[in-house]
């Protein structure tokens, strides 16, 4: 199995690229989606938000305000890491849970879309890693527009996380999203062929079938030299 991480900073078009992949018949794991799953009204997430930010947090449905969310974590390092700190576990065992389910069909590659790739520490597990990088002005004119924020507000965002050009030095796989969205369809072809190559063997041997194969083969060898022994 070819477990691909997909990252960049907030507004570099992780969504746009993740669609892509989908398009293209490669399973995608998102992080962004599993973390609004993990928060929704009465579960354990939910539960741990509200008693660390209080009932103010909520809206009149019951549902955690995500915007004002937001706002204070980033605003405040402390409350960000607190937030992460209560959230962790939660997307962390729903990631691999996904993980395991594709695995189990027999899915061959698969994408997991984390803005928070290197901060957790999960690009260990992903190998290509593709980084999303956008130019800092275009980045904050697409944060503005899409979340109606202010440009100080925006550069708070982009600050809270790590620094694009960092990422972009780690990278495996590097999309420069700062044009039209043909350009980064046309990069994204060279990067699917990429993905889609043959598996290395410890790929394959990580796959549900090569897996099936290690224990077939193993339980031949041992009938084998059981038989051998007799």
């Amino acid at each position: 199995m070819r477990l691909v991480g997909l990252t960049g900073g907030i507004a570099s078009g992780k969504s746009t690229v993740s669609n892509l992949f989908r398009d293209s018949g490669v399973p995608v794991v998102d992080a962004d989606v599993i973390a609004r799953d993990v928060v929704q009204k009465g579960t354990r997430g939910w539960k741990k938000i509200v008693k660390a930010f209080g009932n103010d947090i909520l809206l009149e449905s019951g549902e955690i305000n995500r915007a004002l969310l937001g706002q204070i974590v980033f605003s405040d390092p402390l409350k960000r890491q607190l937030l992460n700190r209560l959230l962790a576990p939660h997307i962390s065992y729903s990631i691999v849970w996904e993980i395991a389910k594709l695995w189990m069909k027999g899915c061959k590659v698969i994408i997991l879309d984390i803005p928070l790739l290197f901060e957790t520490k999960m690009d260990r597990w992903t190998n290509p890693i593709i980084v999303l990088w956008v130019d800092p002005k275009v980045q904050i004119e697409r944060l503005i527009s899409r979340d109606g924020c202010s440009e100080g507000q925006a550069q708070n965002r982009i600050n809270a996380q790590l620094a694009l050009d960092w990422k972009k030095s780690e990278a495996d796989i590097v999309i420069d999203n700062s044009g039209s969205l043909d350009d980064t369809k046309q990069q994204f072809q060279e990067v699917l062929m990429k993905v889609s190559e043959p598996l290395t063997w410890k790929q394959r041997l990580r796959s549900r079938d090569g897996l099936i194969s290690v224990v077939v083969f193993t339980a031949v060898g041992v009938l084998l030299a059981q038989k051998n022994l007799l």
